[in-house]
């Protein structure tokens, strides 16, 4: 009986041969990742530990990005708890505002993540390394708190589903309606503690945004991780960004998988997710068929979407054309990198002649912090990654979770709509 992919990561990196769905291991880790929000809680726990110190400065990565810049004196201190960390023990990787971004799209921009790597952060959309075809997972604060004192940490090896991907997107089709579609056909609890695990000629065409965007919302469906092979794309996005040596591991074939599920991305259409599931999935086909549904807001960044192919393709829809009267737009570009490219491709002054405001980069209204808080009864079209009740503001707000052409279209237009609307 063979390995998956994720089951050949994490037996090399316990020093183990073999392992099998259901085993405990501890692994080494070649990564521990914090933010500003469970940061301070895994320093207060390492304060406890008679191991003093991290086990390598070069292996912990400190990003504020939740409530940075800072939204209050709360999200100060935290922030200043973090900087005063990362200062007494000299943490190479630590972003303070004006070069950090949102971790899950700074750190595979800085190299900090490549194929083979077993990863741990303490938030749970680490799962977006898997594009890179490392394993990547969130944890909780002491098990961060563990990882930097030790470089180790426990794991349960997990079962896996395999996604065969078949085919290539049609145009406004994009990785996030590939894994709203999936989430929306297993439910959020469809891959309970499972390695999500795609393949199939299908791969080929998906972009690395699109493979990402794709890891990262594995944990809505339950995931334990997401993981993609490495093929000339990852391997291309690896040497362009990192000088760290990485290493390709293939599933076996006769690799046991819990289900099987075969997807043809043509087939596919923009999808949205509907109050308060992201389960809750709905094609543009059948909204064009309901009564139109008024927007309030729409946000285009996040971990998810922030990426520069996100942004490209929400001004190629708001070019020309402006947010619909009493609209919010907010866009956020995931990184300074990300925002000074956008800058040159002229991208930003699009967004602004729209009527759409541009922050810096920031998590910001995704979790309710702040830049776009919803009040009573509000909707908003959002490419972020959740839509659980009062996720972005009043616990009577909505939220539709959709790609950035969606999004754009529907700030457009003031109702849920996507781009081929605009040519009505």
């Amino acid at each position: 009986m063979g390995m998956t992919m994720t089951q050949k990561i994490l037996a090399a990196a316990a020093g183990l041969e073999k392992v099998e769905a259901g085993q405990l291991i501890e692994a080494k880790l070649d990564l521990v990742l914090g933010n500003d929000i469970t940061s301070p809680v895994a320093i207060k726990e390492m304060d406890r530990f008679t191991v003093k110190g991290v086990f390598d400065k070069d292996k912990i990565a400190l990003v504020p990005d939740h409530f940075a810049p800072n939204k209050d004196i709360k999200s100060a201190e935290h922030c200043k708890c973090v900087r005063e960390f990362a200062r007494k023990n000299q943490i190479t990787h630590y972003y303070e505002v004006g070069e950090m971004g949102i971790e899950h799209a700074l750190l595979p921009e800085k190299g900090l993540t490549v194929a083979g790597d077993v990863i741990i952060g303490a938030d749970s959309h680490t799962c977006t390394y898997g594009a890179l075809g490392a394993f990547s997972t969130g944890v909780g604060s002491t098990d961060m708190a563990a990882g930097m004192a030790t470089g180790k940490a426990w794991f349960k090896v997990p079962g896996a589903i395999r996604f065969h991907l078949t085919g290539s997107l049609p145009q406004w089709v994009s990785g996030k309606d590939v894994i709203l579609h999936i989430i929306g056909m297993i439910g959020v609890d469809g891959a309970l503690y499972k390695s999500m695990e795609f393949t199939g000629d299908g791969i080929a065409s998906l972009s690395m945004d699109d493979r990402f965007t794709i890891a990262n919302m594995a944990i809505e469906a339950g995931g334990k991780n997401g993981i993609f092979p490495v093929d000339s794309i990852a391997e291309q996005y690896m040497k362009e960004h990192s000088g760290k040596q990485y290493r390709i591991y293939e599933a076996d074939p006769d690799a046991v998988y819990d289900e099987e599920y075969t997807i043809d991305l043509s087939s596919l259409r923009p999808t949205v997710a509907f109050p308060h599931l992201p389960e809750n999935a709905h094609t543009m086909d059948e909204i064009n068929a309901m009564e139109p549904i008024a927007i309030d807001q729409t946000v285009i960044g996040s971990c998810t979407n922030g990426r520069l192919s996100d942004l490209r393709v929400a001004a190629e829809v708001l070019k020309g054309r402006h947010v619909a009267k009493g609209m919010r737009c907010i866009v956020i570009p995931a990184t300074q990198a990300i925002y000074m490219q956008a800058m040159e491709e002229g991208l930003l002054k699009i967004f602004l002649e729209a009527g759409a405001v541009v922050s810096t980069p920031t998590c910001g209204p995704c979790l309710g912090g702040y830049m776009g808080i919803l009040a009573e009864g509000e909707r908003c079209v959002s490419t972020t990654n959740r839509n659980f009740v009062g996720r972005m503001g009043h616990v009577t707000s909505e939220i539709y979770l959709a790609s950035p052409a969606v999004a754009a279209a529907s700030a457009v237009k003031g109702i849920l709509c996507g781009p081929d609307s605009l040519s009505d």
